[in-house]
């Protein structure tokens, strides 16, 4: 289905992907963790055409997408959709016309642009909506919504694209505990239900337990772990965090010596002692 061969992405002289290899073989939840600068959001956006990659192949269903220019790489784009930690709305527009939003890769750019939306397309939003249960909010502005109903929107948007693969970089790190659960507990019943393949960068190893099928765990732009939840020991976080990571009992007063700084990175830890 899915094969990544010794992708890699410099930046000048540092590689901030290096020679990433994997296979999927069938539909997943897939987390990618690690710490920040890691190359999570660097990979994530070679796959979506967002990044050019320096060299390596990326492969879905035999066809290299890496190589793709024009409009078969819009066409992939329109397959491959991309959901930010940031929301990426427009503040000012109605939810379901950032829903539409999701069109824009079969859609032409005029009619767009005056809300010139087919009543099919509508329809299908609005169902989008109802079934992530937040149909009610289908008229407000976007700005108007809490941010964890704003990832539900981006998520209704990239419903929209009906794609084959949903990419989500960090699409929890902006929201509280109560919508982080929320969005997370969305993201796993579309890939239940639609069998769709998912991939996302995390940042607590809590979360890739608790949601994940398998796990991949980034260290400097290398992949040092690839396995099922059950296997993220101690260990392996030290391996995926560094072996200068230190960590207390508590996951709130946990802090990381060598990363400087408290939160996701040591609570990830924290939750593993």
């Amino acid at each position: 289905m899915l094969e990544a061969r010794q992708v890699t992405r410099l930046f000048g002289q540092k590689a901030a992907v290096d020679h990433v290899s994997f296979r999927v073989e069938k539909p997943a939840f897939i987390g990618i963790i690690g710490r920040s600068g890691a190359g999570k959001s660097t990979f994530l956006r070679m796959m979506n055409r967002l990044t050019d990659a320096t060299s390596g192949e990326l492969l879905f269903e035999g066809r290299n997408i890496l190589s793709l220019q024009g409009k078969s790489m819009r066409d992939w784009q329109g397959q491959c959709a991309m959901i930010f930690q940031q929301f990426n709305l427009v503040p000012r527009a109605d939810v379901v016309s950032n829903v539409l939003h999701g069109t824009l890769a079969r859609r032409g750019t005029l009619s767009t642009m005056f809300g010139f939306w087919p009543d099919d397309d509508t329809l299908k939003a609005l169902a989008i909506l109802d079934r992530l249960g937040i149909a009610e909010q289908a008229a407000k502005r976007a700005e108007a919504l809490s941010g964890g109903q704003q990832q539900r929107v981006a998520i209704a948007r990239a419903l929209m694209q009906d794609p084959k693969i949903i990419l989500a970089d960090e699409p929890i790190a902006s929201l509280d505990p109560m919508n982080a659960q929320l969005v997370m507990d969305t993201l796993r019943r579309i890939h239940d239900e639609d069998r769709r393949l998912i991939i996302a960068n995390l940042h607590t190893l809590d979360t890739a337990r608790r949601y994940c099928d398998r796990v991949i765990g980034m260290r400097d732009g290398r992949v040092v772990f690839d396995g099922t939840p059950d296997q993220l020991t101690t260990g392996v976080a030290r391996d995926i965090y560094g072996a200068d990571a230190s960590f207390n009992e508590s996951a709130t007063s946990t802090s990381i010596d060598g990363l400087g700084r408290k939160g996701d990175d040591a609570y990830a830890l924290a939750m593993l002692n």
